[in-house]
């Protein structure tokens, strides 16, 4: 699978992501966080919002991208990037897509719902009009830890 490597500067950025995703658990809400930076700024963070907006469309990446269109008064984001602590669902791939966002950097991998590498390559398949780069893993034990322990915090 072709991909991207890991820089210095998108770990510092990831950083930020696993802040929103430790803000999420302190709500009560599956801790995933996620921003948009273009042009070397951020211009969009969300972090997960379904409990608070009672709402299944309320991830992390769909706050981050709605903030970043009102940010920058778009629809569209070529050139941005989008860093979130948990590989996107095929919800949020859509909606990355959708917007032509350039690169996309996240953390673990989700074996049940990811749509970037563990069940599908929605990102980056051929057929489709638009394609991202992606780099998978920056903070990725970190981000499966603060989901680890927010699952086993959920059954005790």
């Amino acid at each position: 699978m072709s991909g991207d490597s890991p820089t210095s500067l998108d770990a510092i950025r990831m950083e930020r992501c696993l802040e929103l995703a430790r803000e999420a658990a302190a709500r009560d809400e599956v801790p995933v966080g996620a921003i948009v930076v273009f042009e070397g700024e951020i211009v969009g963070e969300g972090r997960n919002r379904v409990e608070e907006r009672v709402s299944p469309i309320a991830h992390a990446e769909i706050e981050a991208l709605s903030e970043a269109f009102r940010t920058l008064g778009a629809k569209r984001l070529p050139g941005a990037e989008l860093y979130c602590s948990l590989e996107p669902c095929f919800m949020c791939a859509g909606a990355i897509l959708h917007a032509r966002v350039q690169r996309v950097v996240f953390g673990a991998r989700d074996p049940k719902f990811g749509a970037v590498r563990s069940l599908a390559t929605v990102l980056e398949d051929d057929r489709s009009n638009h394609r991202c780069t992606v780099c998978e893993g920056v903070g990725a034990e970190r981000s499966a830890d603060l989901l680890r322990d927010f699952f086993r915090a959920r059954r005790s």
